[in-house]
């Protein structure tokens, strides 16, 4: 999940929600639409840019079924102003697996393109799918969404990561650079486009300016993911895992987390009974939560997510990803032999493990 995103509904086990800042974007829609044609228009948009995000999200579902047949689950898919984005809980490393998954998502959008110009009997004409002076009738709004399927097909398959082409192009390489090089290439190579896209947009053209903001950063993130999640298929969670934390026991209430935020600067807490078993995590952002609603004197066990996923000291701390993926409080504790908690992981010691174990490369490569 993304942010405060809301769920609108699930399918198949996927739950498909909303970012807030969608709902600007069909303000805006709406606005650029109606200063060049009134409230007609300014309706006209709005009911184009929902239908093409209906298409969008089918896009998304291509790649979540693909990724199904590999034993790939995905929890959420997240719309954006910008798009799309499908929660996987892992992306297939093997490059034939990764060119279907990648593939998919522009293969429903040119089936999407076909029914609509086929079985409608619509005129596809792309290159004025962002023409507000077209008709506002039915015909012209199949022609409009059936082009932009047409545009977004052939946008995503451009060899630029993290773009469904720059996936493919990643699987390819990966076949003689390995998986890490691969994506460190592949990423480069999509930040490039960023730039170029980014200046493009410059010139007229705000949404271009997001989305490569979007793609820059994007690339960044995966490329150092793959990077943390190579360093860390060579430690065990005892190596990382952070061992000097406070925690709250089952009767601590809201305050009492309270006061460890003020006294510490751990951001989540492991509630733990007498017998040192790990009952839930309570993040600050819940903490902040129950205090704004007036629950300073609530017990910590009705804020607390209690799905919390635990891993044997000596754990590969590359199974511990996916763990951290699934995990709604970021937090996955380590526990001992009799399931008593002795640390916990989080993404951001996970990062500093990285940084060290870089640095020392860095250092080594230098001598």
């Amino acid at each position: 999940m993304l942010g405060s995103s809301i769920k609108l509904f699930n399918v198949a086990g996927t739950d498909v929600r909303l970012h807030p800042t969608f709902l600007l974007l069909l303000v805006w829609i709406g606005v650029v639409y109606g200063m060049n044609g009134g409230a007609q228009a300014a309706v006209y948009g709005v009911v184009f840019i929902s239908l093409l995000f209906v298409c969008v999200v089918l896009h998304e579902f291509g790649h979540i079924f693909a990724a199904r047949r590999f034993g790939i689950r995905t929890p959420d898919v997240t719309l954006l102003p910008i798009g799309g984005v499908a929660s996987l809980e892992r992306m297939p490393e093997k490059p034939s697996q990764e060119i279907v998954v990648a593939l998919a998502g522009p293969a429903v959008n040119v089936v999407i393109a076909i029914v609509l110009a086929v079985v409608l009997g619509a005129r596809v004409d792309p290159t004025r799918i962002a023409d507000l002076q077209q008709a506002r009738t039915g015909d012209g709004l199949i022609v409009q969404l059936a082009g932009a399927n047409i545009a977004l097909a052939l946008f995503n398959l451009v060899p630029a990561f993290p773009m469904d082409g720059g996936r493919v192009l990643r699987a390819v390489l990966a076949t003689r650079l390995g998986y890490t090089r691969a994506t460190r290439v592949a990423a480069h190579i999509g930040q490039a486009f960023a730039v170029v896209l980014g200046f493009v947009g410059l010139f007229g053209n705000p949404l271009l300016v997001l989305v490569a903001v979007f793609i820059f950063m994007a690339a960044a993130g995966e490329s150092g993911f793959v990077q943390a999640r190579d360093i860390a298929r060579g430690h065990l969670a005892s190596q990382a895992m952070i061992t000097h934390f406070d925690s709250l026991g089952p009767q601590s209430s809201v305050d009492d987390a309270a006061q460890l935020l003020l006294r510490t600067t751990q951001h989540e807490f492991p509630v733990v009974d007498g017998a040192g078993r790990l009952r839930g995590a309570v993040t600050r952002e819940a903490v902040i939560a129950a205090l704004q609603e007036g629950r300073g004197s609530a017990p910590v066990l009705d804020i607390m997510t209690r799905e919390v996923p635990t891993v044997g000291e000596s754990a590969c701390l590359e199974t511990v990803f996916g763990d951290l993926l699934r995990s709604t409080a970021r937090f996955v504790g380590v526990v001992d032999r009799d399931q008593r908690l002795i640390g916990y992981l989080t993404p951001e010691n996970i990062s500093e493990l990285v940084l060290i174990r870089t640095s020392r490369d860095a250092v080594r490569a230098r001598a």
